[in-house]
């Protein structure tokens, strides 16, 4: 059995990015990363746009890796926000439960934003402000 699977001609037809383009990325990845990275993330909204990619080392005395460390971003509204205008009514999530027979939940763009303001709005009733750190267990 080969660990190899082809492409169907019809799903690489519709590929956004097809084998000589990943080629020519990948190599420009090792060839400039910094430069590579700078431009994908002009694909995010920023609030201030990197002026470095990467500030990483690995020397034992200098260990770090920062990735955009200049740059600030809000990352809820990558994610959520700038999508409501173009997709709001389209399909954000499916939920599959872990039980068989319990039906697949959707959630709309919108319907993700109403939960997730309203959620904030919590933290905010609880004290939190910007800049403390908060974690969240998020099971569906």
């Amino acid at each position: 059995m080969s660990d190899l699977y082809p492409v169907p001609a019809e799903w690489a037809a519709k590929a956004r990015v097809n084998d000589e383009t990943y080629k020519r990325l990948y190599a420009r990845s090792l060839d400039d990363a910094d430069a590579f990275w700078l431009d994908q993330a002009k694909r995010l909204d920023w609030s201030k746009f990197p002026t470095k990619a990467n500030e990483s080392s690995f020397a034992e005395a200098d260990f770090g890796v920062k990735w955009f460390a200049d740059g600030e971003i809000n990352v809820a509204a990558n994610c959520l926000d700038r999508h409501l205008a173009t997709r709001g009514d389209q399909i954000a999530i499916i939920w599959e439960p872990d039980v068989p027979t319990e039906e697949p939940r959707r959630f709309t763009y919108k319907q993700v934003h109403e939960e997730v303001c309203r959620f904030a709005n919590v933290l905010k009733a609880q004290g939190v402000r910007k800049g403390d750190r908060v974690t969240v267990y998020l099971p569906m």
